[in-house]
This record gives structure tokens, sequence and C-alpha cells, in this order.
């Protein structure tokens, strides 16, 4: 597959899952704003408003309900923001047809009204909007199926639209029997979400599109500019360090043993006792070096000279670690080592040169 063919096949997943998460935000949508629903009806010839409301027990509460006339048109449009606007079409506009069907057709349904419409309809199958609605039987379903015309939809619609509402489901009131005086549920003839979604689902389309897209533009901005503040503070500390080397060299190099003595006596007070060895670190480095095996008896410090007496079991076996501290250099026996009177440890006699932790440099450096 060649990287043209690549591009196009990534550019179509792109759109298709683009268009699939608009469909699902305009889904939501729908059932967001059918819990607050604007109902009109045709009634004699006038369009009546019903607007529903919840309460904070979650009951219907319905206001009383108002003519859609040229008065009454701003107002209600104004109330329509937000809600699920449906219309009722009045009963002289719906034709009303019924087929039986085995119980076990249940599931196919659909398809079996889908092949009989041109049958049942006055109109063409072209020009027909219809919906249906199954009664259990005792061995078969009353299939009940509501039809009218598309252009008593596109009217309805055209009608409302002039009013300043937009319609979002066109229903039809099934004929009540007269065994069952209670009202059934609507029968849906036309859903703006499922027969003319292509205006909102091609914005809904533009519009996440453009906000992926300023995502991904906001993500690389960040990126950029955050490498870019990397790669500052990565040469401002290289720049840094290279500086304190420099200060640190220069520091070396001015306090020789010949500049300190050339020096006024309080700086030269300070200078000695900034590079005096300590005693604490120099502890707490024999603390960390020797064994537990290990035993000092005797601890001599006279200036940068350290000298310790004690025993061990493996004396030569001390002097790798105690220079490993970095506080000790030039160790060696300053004494022959013997056998303690036990016969298992030998006692050790070890002197070393303290390491200051302000290096004074013996030459002046380049």
């Amino acid at each position: 597959m060649t990287d043209r063919m690549q591009a196009h096949v990534i550019i179509a997943v792109l759109k298709r899952w683009i268009e699939v998460l608009a469909k699902l935000v305009l889904a939501w949508r729908e059932q967001r704003r059918s819990q607050r629903t604007l109902m009109i009806s045709e009634e004699n010839g006038d369009l009546i408003v019903r607007r529903s409301e919840a309460d904070a027990a979650g009951r219907k509460a319905e206001p009383k309900p108002k003519v859609l006339s040229t008065a009454t048109a701003k107002r209600v449009a104004r109330s329509a923001r937000g809600r699920f606007v449906i219309l009722a079409l009045s009963a002289d506009k719906i034709v009303t047809r019924h087929l039986n069907v085995p119980t076990q057709a249940r599931e196919f349904l659909a398809g079996i009204v889908r092949n009989q419409i041109e049958r049942l309809s006055p109109w063409p199958a072209g020009e027909v909007v219809y919906g249906f609605a199954a009664s259990d039987g005792s061995a078969s379903l009353d299939i009940q199926v509501l039809m009218t015309s598309r252009a008593t939809i596109d009217g309805a619609r055209a009608t409302l639209a002039s009013a300043g509402l937009q319609v979002d489901r066109i229903v039809a009131r099934r004929p009540i029997p007269e065994a069952t005086p209670t009202a059934s549920e609507p029968v849906t003839l036309w859903s703006r979400m499922t027969d003319a979604p292509q205006e909102d689902l091609a914005t809904a389309t533009r519009l996440i599109g453009a906000g992926l897209a300023a995502s991904v533009a906001w993500a690389v901005i960040l990126s950029i500019f955050t490498l870019t503040m990397a790669s500052s503070i990565r040469r401002e500390n290289e720049e840094l360090a290279g500086r304190a080397k420099t200060l640190q060299r220069q520091l070396q190099a001015g306090r020789t043993p010949a500049s300190m003595a050339s020096l006024p006596a309080p700086q030269r007070a300070w200078l000695s006792k900034e590079t005096a060895a300590s005693s604490v670190i120099v502890l707490e480095a024999l603390s960390r070096a020797l064994p537990d095996s290990a035993h000092l008896a005797e601890i001599r410090l006279e200036g940068t000279t350290l000298r310790i007496i004690g025993n061990a079991d493996d004396a030569p076996a001390l002097l790798a670690p105690l220079e490993q501290t970095g506080h000790l250099s030039n160790l060696h026996f300053f004494a022959p080592t013997t056998r303690g009177p036990d016969g298992r440890q030998f006692r050790f006699h070890i002197e070393a040169r303290i390491e200051p932790h302000i290096k004074i440099a013996d030459e002046a450096a380049p």
C-alpha cells in the first residue's frame, strides 16, 4: 500500500469517526432536550401550545395551553428555546390502516410494514410518511399503520418555521377504541434525528472537526514551547556550571600557600579556618568506612595528619575503604601490625593525610 493510499484510508477513518461522534452528540442533545417538551396540537384549525414542566419530585406539570397566533408567536418562540418541540397532527390529516401478523413476527414488523406500505398508502411510496404501533391479540399482532403525505409534513414544518419554531418531531394520535377509553402513546411519523439529520449532522461534524483541529494545534504549540523552554533551561544550567568551574579554578589558584602568606592576618585566619580539617567529618568518614569487626583504641588528629590505632580481623583490608571516603589520602601503616592477645585479631597503626573540604593548590592553576 502506497503512502497516498494510506493517507486516504486514515482521512476516511477520521471522517467516519467524527461523524459517529457527531451523531452521538446529537442523540445526547435530543435526549436531554426531550425532558422539557413543547407540545403543539392541531385542534379545530388552531395550533394549541402546551408546555410541560417537571417539579422537584419529577412530576409533570402542564401550564394553561395557549393558541399560537401572530400575537403570541414571539412569546412561544422564546419559551421554545432549549425545548423539544413536538407537533401532533389533526386526525383529518391521518390515514389509518391495519395489518394482522403472527405473534412470532414481532421482530420483523418494520420490514413487514415497509413492504406493505405501497399497498396500504393512498400516496406513492416516495411521498408517504408513516409510523406504526402493534397491539397484542390472542394469536396475532394488530398493527396500526398511521400515514400522511410528505407535503403535509413539509407544510406543517414551514408553518411553524414562519412563527420562529423548529420542529423536532411530528406525531399522530392513535384512534382510541371504545373498549380502551384511556389515551395511548402517539406514533412518530417524522423525526429530525432520523429523517432530516444531514444539516445538523454537517454542522456538528464541522464544529467537532474544528475543535479537534484547535486541540491538536494547541498541543503542538504547547509541545514546541515546552521543548524550547527545556532547551533554554539546559543551556542556562550548562553556562552556570561552566561559570562555577571557572570560579572554583580561580579560587584555588588564588589560595596557594604563597598567596596565603601574603594576606593580612584577619583574612589569613578566616582562610585557615575554611581550609582546616573538620574532626566531625573525619569521625563520620571513619564510622562509615570501618567494618563492625574493627575497634579503635586511639585517634590522634594533628593538623592534617590522622593516626588511628586499634584491632581488626584483617588490618590490610582497612586501607581501601578508608581511601574511598574521599577525605583521607596517603594511607599507610606507621608501625608493625602485630597479633592481639586473643590470637584472632591484629593490632594496627594507620596514618593518613586529611583532605580539606576546600583544596589548596600547591601550584597556581594554569
